[in-house]
């Protein structure tokens, strides 16, 4: 149990050391890791959705059926425009990072690196898969990473054998899978990041705009009643509001600056026998001989039936 517990640990420490080393973002898979003990809820809704608040699409390419111990691939796309910029955690203009996530049934496990093809390497050159948790090993969190180098996720995977595990059986099987570009709009904790448009928090006049050292802005609306309010604006975003402009509750302050989005998607894979293979090529054998043997007979009565005619 102490063991298990150290191991635990350790996967968080290293996912969040890693977390720190890539590029300036906030969309760490560790804020699921660490507020959910599945990442899948019953409504289908991934964890990512949680703080990822924008929609983009995704696409999965993965094989329809597969063998027992077979090594495949399933690759989860992330597509954008790499042109675009996203505001980073210390308010300065960076480039799109991107993140997936993929839930396979039980049984299916990530490929060693011996079973992984050098293709597949070289792809994933400085992609870290991570086990969702100890518990978890049929689920996997990717990112962040650089999302210009790295729009296409690729997870290797090994498929159970039902003959050394009972609990696996030749069937068709769902398989989950999410992916964003950018950073979230929304921390565990429920406080905003500055991928926000942050609206006004009264109606009322903007009697003030005080721009800090850092770049954050402290706006002061004062509504009709002489009752004054501030709040703070983080630095890197445009304003879309001056002073002696008139806002309404919620009207936005600054322009959004999410560029982002996430985007998940289901599909399924069988897991099939090697026997039903065999059974359905011997049948496609005999179905074919019997046709070649048809028309050879057919072929040798007609030749009888012309032979008996001329005599």
């Amino acid at each position: 149990m102490a063991t298990n517990k150290f191991f635990k640990s350790l996967l968080f420490a290293l996912t969040i050391a890693f977390g720190f080393c890539v590029q300036d973002s906030s969309a760490y898979p560790v804020f699921a890791q660490q507020n959910y003990s599945n990442p899948r809820a019953a409504n289908g809704k991934l964890a990512c959705a949680n703080c990822h608040l924008n929609q983009k699409a995704i696409e999965i390419e993965a094989p329809q059926s597969v063998l027992p111990n077979s090594v495949f691939e399933i690759e989860i796309k992330v597509p954008y425009d790499v042109s675009k910029q996203q505001i980073g955690a210390n308010g300065k203009k960076a480039d799109l990072n991107v993140g997936g996530i993929l839930i396979l049934p039980k049984g299916f496990k990530l490929a060693s690196k011996t079973q992984i093809p050098e293709e597949v390497k070289i792809k994933n050159k400085g992609v870290f898969i991570s086990p969702y948790s100890t518990e978890l090993d049929n689920i996997f969190v990717v990112g962040p990473i650089a999302g210009k180098t790295h729009q296409e996720l690729i997870f290797p995977v090994v498929a159970p054998d039902p003959e050394k595990d009972s609990d696996v059986k030749y069937l068709s099987y769902p398989f989950y899978a999410g992916g964003n570009r950018g950073r979230g709009q929304v921390y565990p904790t429920g406080e905003k990041s500055n991928m926000n448009a942050f609206g006004a928090t009264q109606s009322g006049q903007i009697t003030e705009i005080n721009v800090s050292e850092k770049g954050e802005a402290n706006i002061v609306i004062v509504n009709s009643t002489g009752s004054k309010t501030s709040q703070v604006v983080p630095t890197g975003l445009t304003l879309l509001v001056k002073q002696g402009d008139v806002v309404q509750t919620d009207q936005a302050l600054n322009i959004d600056p999410n560029v982002g989005g996430y985007g998940q998607e289901d599909s399924e894979i069988v897991l099939q026998n090697p026997v039903r293979i065999v059974g359905y090529l011997a049948f496609c054998f005999c179905a074919l001989l019997t046709q070649v043997l048809l028309v050879l007979k057919k072929k040798q009565f007609e030749k009888v039936q012309a032979a008996e005619l001329n005599f």
